[in-house]
């Protein structure tokens, strides 16, 4: 007999404190994953977090909601993000996954929004037909070296007996591409690189129309759903440990000394992404800046949906990238959810928007 359990922040706090949620085949949440979602200051002490599924008295699968929020004529429209949807291979075909997201709905009143999905995902939304994909988020991922040791054998197991060559095929190829970087130095503008955001970028990016503000992004940086370990969580199939993760808050000045740019950047093993950039000028300073800042950490490449910010890299001599690929950031939201905004609505997403910011 299948049947849902829901957790609110409360019962979340209560389940995770326990211990209660180690005592399964597999781990539902992490519990540094649990306490972020529990500090998140854009969810209400109601809104459910996590639902869970059990065939028995056996858990058999589970769905993470993140709640967020628009300001729509100065009024708050609460919804929330699928972040997490797992059914064990045990426990297939009992129609568990469509039972959790039917719950989800009812949770949050079909005012659901889904990104960075799995292909299964995907195609099980799909199948059930109560998604639309809106305006998807076109990008590039920029790379800045080679990586053949760690590509060539995910792509093509058996060739894992070669990763000797292939690293120092890198070692050799990364050397040249050394070289010809060395010009670049550390830029003669002021900057600051920062572990959290302070008053001054508050103020700053309060100006900007962002569905998050300081506070919102301060309680991203001080609660990550990933932490640095070399280890790995077995149980829990979703981000939860990586060998380096790390955010920087980046201030950027004017030759008047005055602050031009703020941005929120996030380097996960080599890979770093642009969460939120806020701008009055052309963003030349703060890609000269970025340019020195992947040559000094050796940062292997860059996701990025800032539109302009892209535009403007690739016109720039000074940056780095020795390849790049065209990418494609989709969006589907429940249709319900669609009719309950207003029309022509534009959520002026960002690359962190979502739960791209912690993961």
């Amino acid at each position: 007999m299948i049947h849902l359990k829901t957790f609110n922040k409360k019962q979340l706090e209560e389940f995770v404190s326990s211990g209660d949620f180690k005592k399964y085949d597999f781990l539902p949440i992490t519990a540094h994953r649990a306490y972020s979602h529990i500090n998140n200051p854009k969810a209400n002490d109601d809104q459910t977090l996590l639902i869970l599924a059990f065939d028995d008295d056996n858990l058999a699968g589970y769905i993470g909601c993140f709640p967020d929020h628009f300001i729509i004529d100065g009024k708050v429209f609460n919804y929330a993000w699928l972040s997490t949807l797992y059914v064990s291979c045990n426990f297939r075909g009992k129609r568990i996954a469509q039972s959790l997201l039917q719950k989800a709905f009812e949770e949050y009143h079909e005012n659901l929004a889904l990104t960075e999905f799995t292909k299964e995902a995907e195609g099980l939304y799909n199948k059930m037909g109560t998604f639309e994909y809106i305006q998807p988020k076109v990008g590039k991922r920029y790379y800045f070296r080679t990586d053949l040791a760690t590509i060539i054998p995910s792509k093509k197991p058996k060739t894992k007996g070669l990763q000797p060559i292939f690293r120092w095929g890198d070692f050799i190829l990364n050397s040249c591409i050394s070289v010809r970087n060395a010009f670049i130095r550390k830029p003669g503008f002021k900057f600051e690189i920062l572990d959290s955001i302070d008053h001054e970028s508050a103020d700053f990016v309060s100006a900007f129309h962002s569905n998050r503000n300081a506070e919102e992004l301060n309680w991203a940086i001080e609660n990550p759903w990933v932490l640095e370990s070399k280890s790995k969580e077995e149980k829990y199939l979703f981000s939860s440990f990586a060998e380096s993760f790390n955010y920087y808050w980046i201030k950027i000045y004017d030759h008047k000394n005055t602050l031009e740019t703020c941005a929120l950047l996030f380097v996960r093993d080599g890979h770093l992404k642009i969460s939120y950039l806020f701008s009055t000028s052309d963003s030349e300073q703060f890609i000269t800046f970025l340019s020195y800042f992947i040559v000094k950490n050796k940062l292997n490449d860059l996701t990025s949906y800032q539109t302009e910010f892209n535009k403007k890299a690739e016109s720039m001599n000074i940056f780095p990238s020795i390849h790049q690929r065209n990418m494609e950031r989709r969006y589907m939201l429940h249709k319900q959810f669609i009719k309950n905004l207003p029309q022509d609505f534009d959520p002026h997403f960002q690359d962190g928007d979502g739960d791209c910011v912690m993961t």
